[in-house]
């Protein structure tokens, strides 16, 4: 499994059944795009794609419409059928901040008409991006619509939780908002504060999401898991917590997870 399919559940099945594509963003556009992600898939049956987000919005071009995906805090499920295929724009945490024309926590676990916050001019743009069968002229398109709309540099403020959201993502055993706040020093209030504002979703989310990530990516791995040794290492009180905590969001304890 690749880095950027991280959080993808089922990820060997998957491969077989839709192919997933990761594109660069454009020098304009990357300090806010982490990066364009391409799907496509001709099925025979529907097929359910299962996702543990990232602490990221996304603007997708889809049929019928564009829409912006906030913050998904439980399972992301989408149903695929017959032939399609969608562009995604992967935003780096706090990166919509200068687009979501306020909190980016309204948009959390929220799909939104994308004409709602770029107007109809985008509905235009969904469908030239859909027919261009180029994967990385579609995220051109899609860079250059966006770029003329995002200010020169990101706030500093989005940025210095970007960096606190990559240490956390870089290291799972780090648990405790007190810890990640004391390491931003700033007080566990004002990271709360500030993750509302720019991210969509508190500090504790993020830590128990990257460790769901970490979990998650364990048991894909095709090799046995201590799952006791694992919860320790992932902050968890014993097997029992961090089985509870990954059933309570995936749907199947992380031991049948792994078997699938």
């Amino acid at each position: 499994m690749t880095d950027f399919a991280r959080g993808v559940l089922y990820p060997g099945e998957h491969a077989t059944i839709v192919d997933l594509d990761r594109y660069e963003p454009a020098p304009g556009t990357a300090p806010f795009v982490e990066f364009h992600w391409h799907v496509r898939w001709k099925l025979q049956e529907p097929y359910e794609t299962k996702v543990l987000a990232h602490p990221s919005v996304h603007l997708v071009f889809e049929r019928p419409a564009p829409l912006v995906y906030g913050v998904d805090r439980g399972l992301f499920v989408r149903r695929l059928e017959g032939t399609g295929q969608v562009l995604g724009v992967k935003f780096r945490p706090g990166g919509f901040h200068p687009l979501s024309r306020g909190p980016v926590s309204t948009l959390t676990d929220r799909r939104v008409p994308a004409t709602d916050l770029f107007g109809p001019e985008i509905e235009e743009l969904n469908g030239r991006i859909l027919t261009t069968p180029d994967g990385p002229a579609m995220a051109a398109l899609a860079d250059a619509f966006l770029a003329p709309l995002l200010p020169p540099r990101p706030d500093p403020l989005a940025e210095d939780v970007a960096e606190v959201i990559e240490r956390i993502t870089a290291t799972p055993s780090l648990t405790r908002v007190d810890e990640a706040a004391a390491d931003a020093g700033v007080s566990v209030r004002t990271l709360q504060r500030l993750f509302s504002e720019y991210v969509g979703v508190s500090p504790k989310w993020v830590l128990r999401r990257a460790r769901l990530h970490e979990a998650a990516a364990r048991a894909d791995a095709g090799t046995p898991v201590d799952w006791p040794a694992l919860a320790a290492d992932l902050g968890y009180a014993d097997q029992a917590h961090l089985s509870r905590d990954f059933t309570a969001t995936v749907g199947t304890p992380p031991s049948r997870y792994a078997r699938a």
